[in-house]
């Protein structure tokens, strides 16, 4: 049975999903299919009174269902069930998010949709092996350190990867306890809304999972000042990161988790194999038309190698098959907008006036849609825009070195720091390069996640605060009390 489906046969879960049921609600913000540019939709905004709606629902369903206070295996088996369901329900997810998104309908079956349960699964088994501690006191103390959950989760995902974002946010924070309120991005919402409704029937309480869909001034302010929100977990730009730093600020204190933007460098030595890298660096750029936060769009080569890893990366770059989203053979993904097209394509502009050589790309495709040709950029300063700005699309800047001191120079951005791709048959180096590149993950000979979520993600600098994935996603979701008790 083919994946590939008709995009205007779609039936599309409209509203917000509050209380266990959708909530039908006002279209609002008119919406775009990058595929093809048309207009096929309309998102909700949900306003300040909505959101006390959805946090209110939340926390009476923590009280009725006991949920973060009962049998923590409960938990556990509840969360299986939605991961079984999600599985099952991997045809339909795949359709409404390719729909709206970038992301292939091939590739979500095959990858995000599997991972979103997997993570489920991986977070689902914290809840009832994960706890408090004793700790060393004197004998006539007993001390112990425990934990609970924080209440209600405020959570915002981005439009890049709808689904494994909202795995990335529900699964941690529904093992350790808390009800969540959701928003996600307002270019792909449908998916989520679906996933939502999926955990009901499952088993979750009703309460526990709300998704109010709106936009970040309004909807996202909302839920990242509410006073009944105790923790927030976001993921998106830096930009939009500081401005919810600002806004928690103004409304109090409360704890939080930023996965934020990224410009990370990938080192290239002339001891690596060579095609193993210009593999893995391609992907890199072409996975999701490099709409990635972890985007290795920095190539910094030692001199020697690098007319022949640029050569076999042109050669790659130019083997994509783009298409819609909703053709199963599509392996190259459209740009999310018209916005991000022009904002793209001005970067590279201005690296070219700058001096910069246009090797490959530059333009747009031709073709209906969003679409960006694959672009490398070589002849770059380190104060080009191409090196500095984070661009969010299939472009590839190109710098040479000559000793580990001068790679290392260029691979230190003066803001991002969230990840970093190593290339090299040396051992020693690959050791002592790790240690010294400013960047939350380290990646050596590959490029890019596994599907071990057990390795934390997060970032150095103004790539973030705190960690996604990993036991540390799940203490993240709990607080702790230290108790010492006289005996």
């Amino acid at each position: 049975m083919t994946l590939s489906f008709d995009p205007n046969s779609i039936s599309l879960p409209m509203g917000h999903f509050i209380g266990g049921r959708l909530v039908p609600a006002e279209a609002v913000i008119d919406m775009h299919r990058p595929s093809d540019g048309k207009a096929y939709a309309g998102c909700p905004l949900a306003d300040a009174a909505l959101v006390d709606q959805a946090v209110e629902t939340a926390r009476e369903a923590l009280d009725r269902s006991n949920w973060g206070g009962g049998r923590p295996r409960e938990r556990t088996k509840a969360l299986q069930r939605w991961a079984d369901l999600i599985e099952a329900e991997a045809e339909t997810l795949a359709r409404l998010e390719a729909l709206s998104s970038t992301r292939p309908v091939g590739h979500l079956v095959a990858g995000d949709i599997a991972v979103t349960a997997e993570q489920i699964r991986f977070f689902a088994e914290f809840a009832d092996k994960e706890g408090g501690d004793l700790v060393p006191t004197d004998d006539a103390n007993l001390g112990m350190i425990m934990t609970e959950p924080y209440g209600v989760v405020g959570a915002i995902t981005p439009w890049n990867f709808p689904l494994s974002m909202a795995g990335w946010k529900l699964g941690p924070a529904l093992a350790a306890g808390n009800a969540v309120v959701l928003k996600p991005s307002e270019m792909t919402p449908f998916s989520t809304l679906y996933l939502a409704e999926l955990s009901v029937r499952a088993g979750l309480p009703a309460g526990l999972v709300n998704v109010v869909l709106g936009d970040g001034p309004i909807t996202g302010t909302a839920i990242t000042g509410h006073p009944g929100i105790s923790k927030v977990s976001f993921t998106g730009s830096t930009a939009a990161g500081a401005a919810i730093m600002t806004n928690i600020a103004r409304t109090g204190v409360k704890p939080m988790t930023l996965e934020l933007g990224g410009k990370s460098p990938q080192l290239v030595f002339a001891d690596a194999d060579l095609d193993l890298a210009a593999g893995a660096i391609a992907a890199s750029i072409l996975s999701n038309a490099g709409q990635a936060c972890i985007c290795g769009s920095r190539l910094i080569v030692e001199a020697k190698v690098a007319d022949a890893l640029v050569a076999a990366l042109v050669a790659r770059l130019a083997a994509v098959r783009p298409g819609p989203t909703w053709e199963e053979t599509t392996d190259y993904s459209p740009v999310i907008s018209e916005r991000q097209i022009a904002r793209m394509d001005g970067i590279i502009r201005a690296a070219i006036d700058g001096g910069a050589e246009c090797l490959t790309g530059g333009g747009r495709l031709d073709r209906e849609g969003y679409f960006y040709a694959p672009t490398l950029i070589s002849g770059v300063t380190a104060t080009s825009p191409a090196v500095l700005e984070e661009i969010f699309g299939p472009v590839l800047t190109i710098q040479t070195f000559e000793d580990e001191e001068e790679a290392l120079s260029l691979a230190d951005h003066p803001s991002y720091g969230l990840a970093a791709g190593l290339f090299t048959r040396d051992l020693s180096r690959a050791i002592r390069l790790t240690r010294r590149l400013q960047a939350g993950t380290v990646w050596v000979n590959r490029y890019g996640r596994s599907r071990d979520h057990i390795l934390p993600t997060g970032g150095y600098k103004q790539s973030g605060i705190g960690k996604d994935l990993g036991r540390e996603a799940y203490h993240a979701n709990r607080k702790s009390k230290s108790v010492l008790i006289s005996l």
